[in-house]
């Protein structure tokens, strides 16, 4: 019995340390992706350029106005976060030009999301939900 439940205790401890390796391995692929957008939009790029970042899975990214105005989205580009989940618009305005994680409920599911401010003061983050 003893053997068992050594067993499942290292199983428990092995499964534990594979899912922070996961999370740490995905935050740096999140960060990676919203710098690269907001280099590039510093370097003159606009946010029409990323359209398609919305669409990306499984980590897609969101461009949007100081104002909560959304201007690249899965499903608010046009829309005004502001007016839409208010608490959540209070947490991505926190974004530096250095980047910052923040956290907030979105959909009844609990989000990790790093924003970075471009040059421009526009919002670009990409996260991952618990």
């Amino acid at each position: 019995m003893k053997k068992v439940s050594f067993l499942a205790l290292a199983f428990v401890i092995a499964l534990s340390l594979a899912i922070v390796a996961f999370a740490a391995a995905d935050k740096e692929a999140i960060k990676k992706q919203v710098d690269e957008i907001v280099v590039a939009m510093d370097g003159g790029k606009k946010a029409d350029d990323f359209k398609d970042a919305a669409k990306k899975e499984p980590y897609y990214v969101f461009i949007m106005e100081d104002s909560g105005n959304m201007l690249v989205h899965p499903s608010l580009t046009g829309k005004s976060l502001k007016t839409e989940a208010g608490p959540v618009y209070v947490e991505l305005v926190k974004a530096t030009p250095a980047g910052i994680w923040v956290d907030y409920v979105w959909q009844e599911k609990q989000k990790h999301t790093y924003v970075r401010k471009t040059k421009s003061g526009l919002i670009v983050g990409s996260g991952y939900s618990e």
